[in-house]
């Protein structure tokens, strides 16, 4: 017994020793302790990474952010693995060597796992994370996918216009027609904001016409990482415009903007309450950005005709070395006029095709058979039936319909004509726009505005010249697809050679335009049944010396027409006694027999223009006319005329510029 007690004292005496004395004497005695420590350390180590790096990936498969101690965390255990991993190597060799002199060799190796075990505990201890990561913002899926951008010259001066404005201006409006690339160019500047890190955040989401803001305010909060604590509009609003003060600087693009609307709604600050928040909308609207006060308005217009022809060909996926395709393929792409929904749209759709595929879509514009070419068009047709049904939910029902007939006048006339203003207003009095208007100068107020409507919803274009306007030639195309059924009906013939072979189906018709008509045409009819036609343009044709022959019957049957324009037509007013609601009578270079002692048949003519008409006396003629309230007479010889005081008294407008 006291053998044993003198050896546990003696025990207690080395531990103490060797607690107390120098730690190199722990390197020589204790190394197996120390090898078996520092292996069991670094075995927990790498399965601890590797179960933390489990976590990671799943985490990051949802989406998550990863938190940057963990990743941290992860750095740190990779290179201890990889310093040390030198050491279990020679542990190893250690242990297969029999020639090495191993005291000085396992000192040595001793001291260094003594030292690297207390890391690697350090780094185990702190390796119990409750969370490797946390549910981020989204970036946009608007701004992370290839979005194909046309760097076309007006594109290009466009978004730098945009990139210029929102290092200066607070709201800046994109305005253009329909399928002009409002959209796509305002990814693209999303992308470069990004790129060139102008933003803490940029954001993008769409208004349309069925507007919900909730599904908005959803997408937003995404963007920011916010989960709604309340479920009304109101409280939604609240918790996402704090959410967003928060951050400082804030790019928020309001794609397809109809009409004027408080962003506050959403929850989106600008102004004083947010001024590092730039807001960029794009609209087809001119008028949403000046009611939304955008400090910058940019137009985007069309591609030019060498740009498009390469995005054609690019989105058809033509080979230069067709030449007989390609011949056909320009021709179509010229039908698109520049503008990139057609081009993209009648590219794709006729991708692949034969060259008698071609060639028959081509015949089919050239035709104007617009029904046919439905499907190539389809994707056109669509936005541009929004911008057209807008019209009334932008205004009154019966506004909204007086605007739709402008535009739908607009149609009748030719391919690239440069429409003269006052001949629209003419005809729009005429067949009865704007009833609410008392006066004939208020119709054309109203008549006016609504022309500007549809420029500014880019409907209509600007003409070359002041009181010209102009109509895109595939905005022309969707017009006469809604004019090929329905209640208003329209035949337009851009060059007639012959008549029609389908009178029976003139029945349904309610404008007809007949451009260019040959003086030759041999079938030309004697009368013709045209019992709901309100309006009748017809032209004889500009290259001939001759002028259209109409026979005196062929207007008796059209008893419903309000409206007729005539150009370059020998004609008699003796049929005219069955036109009862003939409104406007607009005559340019004509020959009329026997038009004193016919003109006061015309009992409800409000408006009767005579231009380069050779006429005789016709002042006292005009005072029996007791509706007419609008006269112009302009570059003709006339005779006498001294215009009785009670017909000037009456009349709204009177323009006389005769040529003696």
């Amino acid at each position: 017994m006291a053998e044993s007690v003198a050896s546990a004292a003696v025990q207690n005496v080395t531990n103490q020793a060797m607690e107390y004395a120098s730690p190199y004497l722990r390197y020589f005695f204790c190394y197996g302790e120390i090898v078996g420590d520092f292996t069991n350390q670094r075995e927990a180590l790498e399965l601890k990474k590797q179960r933390v790096e489990i976590c990671v990936g799943g985490a990051r498969r949802q989406n998550e952010v990863i938190y940057k101690d963990v990743e941290n965390w992860l750095i740190r255990a990779e290179k201890e693995l990889k310093e040390t991993q030198n050491l279990k190597d020679e542990i190893d060799c250690v242990k297969c060597s029999k020639w090495c002199p191993q005291w000085g060799w396992r000192y040595c190796l001793s001291k260094k796992l003594a030292e690297k075990t207390p890391i690697i505990s350090e780094l185990l201890k702190t390796s119990d994370f409750a969370q490797v990561g946390h549910r981020g913002s989204l970036q946009g899926i608007e701004f992370i996918t290839s979005t194909p951008f046309m760097d076309s010259k007006s594109s290009k001066l466009a978004l730098n216009q945009i990139m210029e404005a929102i290092k200066a201006v607070n709201m800046i409006g994109l305005y253009g027609m329909p399928g002009v690339g409002k959209t796509t160019l305002a990814k693209e500047v999303g992308k470069h904001a990004r790129e060139q890190k102008l933003f803490d955040k940029v954001v993008m989401f769409t208004m349309s016409q069925n507007l919900n803001i909730r599904t908005i305010q959803d997408k937003v909060a995404e963007m920011f990482g916010l989960n709604f604590q309340t479920n009304t509009e109101e409280g939604r609003a609240e918790e996402l415009f704090r959410s967003m003060q928060l951050m400082n600087k804030i790019l928020v693009i309001v794609d397809d903007l109809w009409e004027e609307f408080k962003l506050e709604s959403i929850g989106i600050p600008f102004g004083d309450e947010h001024k590092g928040c730039k807001i960029l909308l794009t609209t087809r609207h001119q008028q949403v950005c000046t009611k939304m006060n955008c400090q910058k308005e940019i137009l985007l217009g069309i591609l030019s005709e060498d740009e498009a022809w390469v995005l054609f060909r690019d989105k058809a996926g033509l080979d230069d070395d067709c030449s007989s395709l390609n011949d056909v393929a320009k021709e179509v792409a010229g039908e698109c006029k520049g503008l990139p929904l057609a081009i993209v749209t009648v590219a794709k759709a006729l991708k692949g095709e034969s060259l008698d595929g071609w060639k028959a879509a081509n015949q089919r514009f050239k035709d104007s058979r617009h029904l046919d070419n439905e499907e190539v068009l389809g994707g056109v047709l669509k936005p541009l039936k929004l911008s057209y049904d807008y019209l009334k939910k932008d205004n009154n029902q019966m506004t909204g319909n007086d605007i739709q007939m402008c535009f739908l006048l607009c149609s009748i006339f030719p391919e690239d004509y440069e429409i003269v203003i006052e001949k629209l207003i003419m005809c729009g009095i005429g067949v009865g726009l704007f009833p609410y208007a008392n006066s004939i100068e208020d119709k054309r107020n109203e008549i006016g505005i609504a022309l500007k409507k549809l420029q500014k919803c880019g409907l209509l274009l600007e003409g070359d010249y002041a009181g010209k306007i102009r109509m895109h030639d595939v905005v022309r195309d969707f017009a006469h697809w809604l004019t090929s059924t329905g209640e208003n009906m329209f035949m337009v013939k851009d060059k007639l050679k012959e008549w029609p072979d389908m009178v029976e189906s003139f029945e349904c018709y309610t404008a007809i335009a007949l451009w260019n008509c040959s003086c030759n045409i041999k079938n030309f009819p004697y009368k013709v049944e045209f019992s709901k036609l309100k309006t009748l343009f017809l032209l004889g044709e500009r290259e001939e010396d001759d002028i259209l022959v109409v026979s005196s019957t062929f207007f008796e049957e059209m008893k419903a027409l309000q409206v007729l324009y005539l150009e370059r037509v020998y004609f008699s007013l003796k049929g005219f006694n069955s036109l009862p609601d003939l409104k406007t009578l607009y005559c340019i270079r004509c020959k009329v027999e026997n038009f004193s002692s016919s003109l006061t048949n015309m009992t409800n003519l409000e408006i009767l223009a005579l231009i380069c008409i050779e006429v005789d006396e016709i002042s006292e003629e005009l005072v029996k006319l007791p509706t007419l309230k609008y006269l112009r007479l302009s570059g003709a010889s006339f005779g006498k005329m001294n215009f009785p005081p009670k017909l000037v008294s009456r009349m709204t407008v009177v323009f006389v510029a005769s040529r003696n």
